[in-house]
């Protein structure tokens, strides 16, 4: 039988653009200690700082000579080569990291002014062009003159780029952070820098902050610190008042679950810097960006007619961070510009939660299909699929969790935070020796077992983590998806016991690719992830409990009336058709092809009384969070009994002729037949 060949999803233009963004990131993340190192010492030691010293800050005479101390050399020297060294690490190791900073030497020597820009250029550029040189004469090297090659290799081709750097590279680059200059100075002159938050408050929530304040604000604003001492720039994404108010807002005109999470979220946002946390917020109410964007064009006017300004970036964004890198003169004017952002997007925030109806703030995961609906993203099909040409599958855990990893953007962030809850979740669950750690996605390898993302960026994990189980989340303090893991982890680590991790797949995937992850989905949240036993009692799935045609027109009406079949069969109590509709309110049960699977919380088990599987068909259709659902499978399971059943039904949903013929069937029987009547 032929092998069905999946083509290769586009990636969206916004991916791209975070790919990008991640990148320059990258060079500039690591090396963030040196710039607040750096920031400090200016802060500190200039002429018009704290504690003005001349032989560091830079200024005065010493026995007749000029003291050149360590602002300068450190601003002009020290950071750009940092970066050029790595962003060619970053590229081809520790050899391409050399040979970037040798070329990075040239365009700071060729500019005379700090290169930031021209370091994010010429340092991966060298670790690309000395990657692409050595594989000309790789493996034809004659024993014993490795090291004679390597080392005049790159030598040569390290001194030519640093002249490539500064005749070709630096005036160029000098040209164009001059003419940027120029336009933020217009800007500022005529009171129109406010208006940069229309672009980078949506952006933020599109995840490209990093692209916009690594990639662009940070190396402006570090030329316009050194030249007048402090910079706007470095506050215009790193604000924390926009994102303060929202939250603010949700704390008293919010409803349910995110009412009571936006305490939390504020004090993390707000203290520890993690911006990201309050996206979901936004995006439940896609209407507060205008909140943000009130926030941060309050906050850049406010520091424009105060004159304030940062030393240095505030990495992350939190209020210690910013306050330790405001410049001596700026304290008011940064305070202000942080209050009045809160301020301004609180106002708005609430006007907007007053005079707008919305019902689904209790539903942080409910911004997952309106994050997809507003940004166009497309799920991949098959970044779903293990194995080289292989048909459709799932990723199978071959043995016991040992390394889990929660990955974000910049991997100083969400996935920090993220990490803590979920090490702290399975250190109470029994399993201290399991490792938990948090990485750039650009930065990740596939030596994890799980990996954890925002689903907005679990597009961008899987290709280099193909092997590992992915848990896409929206909420970074109490996803459920952080139980599900120490559900799979305490599976997977029990002597004896293995894991289907098809569920790590996100709701909603896609077609097939969903579908193929329902077993495990339904599995892991009713009853556990382990394999289905071959031995015990009582018929799962019956003839009275499969429906050709379904009475209900809603998702909750198909939710009560899969929930009855399991109930008429004595299978559940009252209250787990009640856990169905708590589910489906935390994570959504559609998993692709026209196919739900509602099912009872982990909490519901004691609702369960044995196992079964309802199956109920809707010729017409019904509106599932916006996904069309046709075929609604209720799930109720006890040590794994309905997992064989449950497979059965995933693998008629990834096959379209499968599924044509249940649309097809004229009696009960065809259905049992596809699925396959199983006696546990």
């Amino acid at each position: 039988m032929a092998t069905e060949t999946v083509a290769k999803p586009r990636t969206s233009a916004r991916v791209h653009v975070q790919k990008f963004g991640t990148f320059l990131s990258g060079m500039i993340m690591p090396n963030i200690g040196a710039f607040i190192a750096w920031g400090l010492i200016t802060a500190l030691f200039i002429e018009k700082g704290w504690l003005p010293v001349p032989q560091l800050g830079g200024f005065g005479e010493t026995d007749g000579k000029p003291n050149i101390g360590l602002v300068g050399p450190m601003i002009t020297y020290l950071l750009p080569l940092l970066i050029g060294y790595t962003g060619g690490k970053m590229v081809y190791d520790v050899r391409g990291g050399v040979v970037g900073a040798i070329g990075t030497m040239g365009v700071i020597v060729g500019a005379g002014i700090p290169m930031f820009i021209g370091a994010m250029i010429m340092g991966p550029l060298g670790g690309w062009t000395m990657k692409k040189i050595d594989s000309l004469w790789d493996g034809k090297i004659r024993p014993g003159f490795e090291m004679l090659v390597n080392n005049f290799s790159a030598g040569i081709w390290g001194a030519l780029l640093a002249m490539l750097g500064f005749y070709a590279v630096a005036p160029v680059v000098s040209g164009f952070s001059a003419g940027a200059g120029n336009v933020v100075q217009f800007l500022v002159n005529n009171g129109l820098l406010p208006l940069t938050s229309i672009f980078i408050e949506p952006a933020k929530i599109l995840f490209l902050n990093n692209a916009i304040n690594h990639g662009v604000l940070t190396p402006l604003g570090v030329q316009q610190s050194l030249e007048q001492g402090k910079s706007i720039l470095f506050l215009l994404e790193a604000n924390p008042g926009p994102g303060l108010g929202i939250l603010l807002a949700y704390m008293f005109f919010g409803k349910s679950a995110a009412k009571a999470s936006a305490p939390g979220a504020a004090i993390i946002h707000f203290l520890g810097g993690i911006h990201e946390i309050y996206f979901p917020y936004v995006l439940m109410r896609p209407l507060l960006v205008l909140a943000a964007i009130a926030g941060g064009m309050t906050g850049i006017a406010t520091l424009a007619v105060t004159g304030a300004g940062l030393v240095a970036p505030a990495a992350p964004g939190s209020i210690f961070a910013v306050l330790a890198q405001t410049s001596r003169d700026s304290y008011l004017g940064v305070i202000l510009a942080v209050l009045l952002a809160t301020a301004a997007s609180f106002l708005v925030a609430s006007i907007i939660m007053k005079t707008t109806k919305h019902s689904d703030e209790g539903d942080l995961n409910a911004a997952t299909s309106r994050m997809e609906e507003m940004k166009g993203k497309k799920s991949s099909v098959s970044s779903t699929l293990t194995g080289a040409g292989a048909g459709v599958g799932t990723a199978v855990l071959a043995g016991p969790i040992r390394n889990i990893v929660f990955a974000c953007d910049a991997g100083m962030g969400s996935s920090a935070m993220g990490a803590s809850v979920l090490r702290n979740k399975i250190k109470a669950a029994g399993f201290p020796d399991v490792k938990v750690t948090n990485s750039a996605i650009a930065n990740l390898s596939d030596t994890y077992d799980v990996v954890v993302t925002h689903q907005d960026l679990t597009e961008r994990a899987k290709p280099v983590t193909s092997s590992a189980a992915h848990f896409s989340v929206d909420n970074f303090m109490n996803s459920p998806r952080y139980d599900e893991i120490v559900d799979l982890v305490r599976e997977s680590n029990t002597e004896g016991g293995t894991s289907d991790a098809g569920h790590a797949a996100e709701p909603g995937i896609g077609t097939s690719g969903g579908a193929a992850a329902a077993g495990g989905a339904a599995a892991g949240a009713a009853a556990g992830t382990a394999a289905a036993p071959e031995g015990g009692t009582g018929e799962i799935l019956a003839r009275e409990s499969v429906v050709l045609t379904g009475s209900a027109t809603t998702r909750d009406a198909a939710i009560d009336e899969a929930g009855r079949l399991l109930l008429a069969r004595g299978a559940v109590d009252e209250g787990y058709i009640a856990a169905m509709h708590e589910r489906e309110e935390s994570v959504s049960t559609y998993m692709g092809s026209f196919l739900a699977i509602p099912h009872g919380t982990n909490a519901a088990k004691d609702h369960i009384r044995k196992s079964a599987v309802s199956v109920i068909r809707y010729p017409q259709g019904i509106d599932w969070n916006g996904k069309e659902v046709k075929f609604v499978v209720g799930v109720a399971g006890v040590n794994n009994e309905h997992l064989h059943i449950l497979s059965s039904i995933a693998k008629v949903f990834t096959n379209k002729e499968q599924v044509a013929r249940l649309e097809a069937a004229t009696t009960e029987d065809e259905v049992l037949e596809l699925f396959g009547k199983v006696n546990a």
